[in-house]
């Protein structure tokens, strides 16, 4: 019985095919299954570089490129007019890698192309200091060094992106950023496969599940068609696999990964891969994240990548307040959540009291009411601080100019005063209530025996507590997922101080399959080039952080007032909706909330779907930068990128009354545009009135 594949990477042309044509696709593939592909037209091409591509017929004007994988098995690759069809069968050549095993497709015709184009170098090349024995080693093809002896520069590297196959061109990107061959074989290491056969092209593609897709039938495939960018956005890459299903870590394990490296979705197929393999007692895993809006994206995510009911019954998707005030509520007790509007007031009060501190000049200056806050959370109820003896004798790592005895009794003073007063109106900050129930957690077992947590780098000490006292110590008890660059809270901790011992056992990604490059580029221009340290103690770094696709260059507009603005940004997102863009793939961000609700407001007027989660509406999804966090789209606009806006006037510390701070503010807003940069996987629009922000990176 004749069966088809698909391969992802056809999703998204198939999205933009006009609906006519996609009929006629999914009537090829219903074909494939009632054994009439004959009947398709299925027909090898004079002159293919590939003697396995044939092509297909899809109707009067389009033809699909098929690949045949052997045993009455074939993939669907693309779909395109008739001659463009042939264009494509004609040029590509389908080969296994023979280090890792896997199916992988190159443009054979402009490979040749290039090489005879590409003069030979006047000096040393990129890969002089590689031999060819290492390239070989790594997946390398032998047919390539020529080429690759001809590449002196990054550009022509780069040109060849859309020509190599993806996990060779991978390798060689590693190589070219400084890494040694040593660290690219450790790096995909787990996935080599001994003696894989040149000619077995389906067991290839069966080892390839990030390329090609098998179904069960017809109706499976046309599932995933009718949401192409769902079951793109749930789908894990070789190296993330290897992550997700190990079978087993002796201890926590911590992910690391800059933007786009595929955290989060390796954390959700973790999660199922727990469930799974639990007894039918009770046990669960939970899955958890800082803010509630993440933990509703893990909940969404999740039921895309899985509808199995046993699986989703034993996982609990719940963000860490939540969960911390269900535990300190559970036996009825009442509490109110004290937010920043209630506590800066009390803040700003206690300040106004008198504490001081010395500047790095010499100064002696009244505190403010957000160190004080800082103070509270950073210090006293990072350390679970509970004396002023404590506190006088404590170090206060990070926070800037130091203070003397008596200036710590005077803070702790003060500190302590809106604490009685949070505490007389019966109410507890987030952070307060993730300390309690980390008490409570730990005077019983819970259901719990694994923990799947992401976002990690924003999560306070206290929470972080929570989390290791509701699952007991050993193998595969928690899996951590953070990216210190994309910090935008003031949590800065140690895993290892709080019982959460990781070393040995920490992972780094370094691979963006979500972002372009050109998009990446220009991302990464935003942050402090200095180095950040990492949650388990050891200097993080984007050493080997690179993207592998390539797309347009990022747009930036500007324009004379927000009027006009708006107008560019319903035009921008009408031709989005009218090239066939899911309505939910198109994000817009902002700083503000503020501008948030006009954004919603401008396109709602002029008949753009906004989704509203409450409602239960899908649409173009309309959020903050902070609510950016963990989301992505095939096509984002930011806007509002203008001084005064960000960075946000109300989040930055004077340089004059804390440089300490200053310089922490300004880097969490920096991380903060980088966070929202990076939601875009394609095309990514920004946009701001009047001056541009000083935190945004001119385009080349």
């Amino acid at each position: 019985m004749a069966e088809l594949a698909i391969d992802r990477g056809f999703l998204p042309a198939y999205a933009k095919l006009q609906r006519p044509v996609q009929h006629a696709v999914l009537a090829a593939i219903e074909k494939f299954a009632a054994h009439t592909h004959a009947g398709l037209h299925l027909e090898k091409l004079a002159g293919a570089r590939d003697p396995n591509v044939r092509t297909i017929r899809i109707d009067q004007f389009y033809r699909g490129v098929v690949l045949a994988l052997g045993r009455q098995r074939y993939a669907l690759l693309n779909v395109l007019p008739h001659d463009d069809a042939n264009a494509f069968a004609t040029s590509r050549r389908f080969t296994v890698n023979q280090a890792i095993g896997v199916l992988e497709v190159r443009d054979q015709a402009g490979i040749e192309e290039f090489t005879h184009a590409t003069p030979p170098p006047a000096t040393g090349t990129l890969f002089d200091q590689i031999s060819t024995a290492d390239l070989k080693r790594l997946g390398v093809d032998g047919d390539l060094m020529p080429l690759l002896r001809l590449i002196s520069t990054d550009k022509q590297l780069e040109s060849l992106a859309a020509l190599l196959p993806q996990a060779q061109f991978d390798v060689l990107s590693g190589l070219a950023s400084g890494m040694s061959a040593q660290d690219v074989w450790a790096e995909m290491a787990e996935r080599i496969v001994s003696n894989a056969d040149p000619d077995d092209l389906l067991t290839a593609a069966q080892r390839t599940p990030e390329r090609i897709a098998f179904v069960s039938g017809p109706v499976e495939l046309a599932a995933v068609l009718a949401h192409p960018f769902d079951v793109w956005r749930t789908f894990l890459h070789p190296t993330q696999r290897d992550v997700a299903y190990r079978p087993a870590y002796t201890g926590p394990a911590l992910i690391t990964g800059s933007a786009g490296t595929g955290k989060t979705v390796t954390g959700l197929h973790r999660a199922v891969f727990l469930a799974r393999r639990l007894p039918e007692d009770g046990s669960k895993v939970l899955l958890t994240t800082f803010t509630r809006s993440l933990a509703d994206a893990l909940g969404r995510q999740l039921r895309l990548l899985t509808t199995d009911p046993v699986v989703l019954r034993r996982i609990d998707v719940v963000g860490v307040d939540k969960l911390a005030h269900q535990i300190v509520t559970q036996n009825g007790k009442k509490i109110t959540v004290a937010t920043d509007a209630i506590t800066d007031p009390l803040w700003e009060e206690a300040a106004e009291a008198g504490p001081t501190q010395v500047t790095r000049t010499g100064a002696i200056t009244r505190v403010s009411g957000a160190f004080l806050k800082r103070e509270w959370e950073q210090v006293i109820l990072a350390q679970q601080l509970t004396s002023a003896e404590a506190y006088r004798e404590t170090q206060r790592k990070g926070r800037g100019a130091g203070l003397r005895a008596a200036q710590r009794d005077q803070v702790w003073s003060a500190i302590m005063g809106v604490v009685a007063k949070l505490s007389k109106l019966r109410m507890r900050t987030h952070t307060q209530l993730a300390d309690e129930a980390a008490i409570i957690a730990g005077r019983a077992p819970s259901s719990y025996r694994h923990v799947v947590v992401d976002e990690g780098q924003d999560l306070h000490p206290a929470q972080w507590r929570l989390l290791r006292a509701l699952v007991p110590a050993g193998e595969n008890d928690m899996f951590l997922l953070a990216d210190p660059y994309q910090r935008i809270y003031d949590s800065q901790v140690s895993l290892t101080r709080l019982g959460i011992p990781v070393r040995g056992r920490t992972r780094r990604l370094t691979v963006n399959y979500r972002t372009t490059h050109e998009i990446l580029d220009l991302s990464v221009k935003v942050l402090d080039p200095d180095a950040v340290v990492g949650l388990d103690d050891t200097p993080d770094t984007l050493s080997g952080y690179r993207s592998i696709t390539r797309g347009g260059m990022p747009e930036l507009t500007s324009h004379p007032n927000r009027d006009e603005e708006f107008e560019a940004l319903i035009e921008r997102v009408g031709t989005w909706l009218e090239q066939g863009v899911e309505p939910h793939a198109i994000g817009v961000a902002a700083r503000s909330g503020r501008l948030v609700k006009s954004i919603t407001t401008t396109l709602a007027g002029a008949y753009i779907p906004v989704a509203d989660d409450k409602q239960g509406i899908d649409g173009v999804r309309v959020a903050t930068m902070h609510g950016m966090k963990g989301l992505e789209f095939q096509c984002l606009a930011v806007v509002g990128l203008e001084l005064g806006v960000l960075p946000s006037v109300n989040a930055v510390t004077s340089a004059a009354e804390d440089p300490h701070a200053h310089r922490q503010d300004m880097q969490r807003e920096r991380c903060l545009l980088f966070v929202a940069l990076t939601r875009a996987r394609d095309v990514l629009y920004l946009s701001h009135s009047g001056q541009p922000s000083e935190l945004l990176p001119a385009l080349a």
